[in-house]
């Protein structure tokens, strides 16, 4: 009873303002709750994001945060778990990356499934050539105290490894959500993916190769150009399915 002469209330006194926010959290139409919740992430991650690149520059706490835990895992490794931290590292390996999305480009291809296909590629090679951007653009040196096996040249801000696990195995999780009814499933599907990412970025600062600070900014930077390669291919989707009913999906 009261949330309907709210309702009443609202629809009087704010129709305009009501319609809009219906209208951005509704499953249908061209720019409903998809663009909402794309646009939610998107500027979330870049907020994240600019946060953390801030703190770079100026130098604030968390650069002190990066070295005292660089320098404890450096202290308490493990050669069993050093080992298991190889081997989750190699889930945001180049090499990985590019089979996954290989065959996630197969799989749309059977279906026919051509804006799915796009999105794919605009994320996952886009986001290869943002991460090369992005360290150019920092240049931050890496903790210089990895194993000879790990140890690498290029700048260590964001991670590379954590920036391309959260674009491929969050395309592959957004990609079942988006097909399974269940709840259980897809609470079961997005614990897994941020397990994933978790993984590969404690791996990565675990092995010495990152500091804290650059696979949380892999993380927001992967989320926020997931989320915009997303909500751009649906938009696109929607409105040529609005212009030609049959036309590509």
């Amino acid at each position: 009873m009261l949330v309907s002469q709210i309702r009443h209330f609202l629809q009087l006194r704010f129709p305009r303002q009501l319609l809009f926010v219906q209208a951005r959290l509704s499953p249908e139409g061209l720019f409903g709750l998809y663009l909402t919740i794309g646009t939610v992430f998107l500027v979330g991650a870049v907020w994240i994001f600019g946060g953390i690149s801030e703190d770079l520059i100026t130098g604030d706490p968390l650069v002190l945060v990066d070295a005292f835990i660089s320098e404890w895992f450096r202290l308490h490794s493990n050669p069993a778990f050093t080992k298991a931290m190889q081997l989750a590292s190699v889930l945001g390996s180049t090499e990985t990356v590019c089979i996954l999305s290989a065959l996630m480009g197969c799989l749309l291809l059977w279906k026919r499934q051509w804006h799915g296909l796009m999105g794919l590629v605009l994320a996952v090679a886009g986001g290869m050539l943002l991460n090369l951007l992005l360290k150019n653009l920092f240049g931050r040196a890496r903790p210089g105290w990895a194993d000879p096996l790990m140890a690498l040249t290029d700048p260590s801000f964001p991670s590379g490894h954590t920036m391309m696990a959260t674009i491929i195995y969050g395309y592959v999780a957004v990609f079942l959500i988006w097909r399974i009814a269940a709840w259980r499933w897809r609470f079961f599907i997005a614990a897994s993916t941020i397990s994933l990412v978790l993984a590969v970025a404690l791996s990565r600062m675990y092995l010495g190769a990152h500091y804290l600070s650059d696979v949380m900014g892999a993380m927001a930077a992967g989320t926020a150009w997931l989320a915009l390669c997303l909500t751009a291919v649906e938009v696109l989707r929607r409105r040529r399915s609005l212009l030609l009913p049959n036309g590509l999906r």
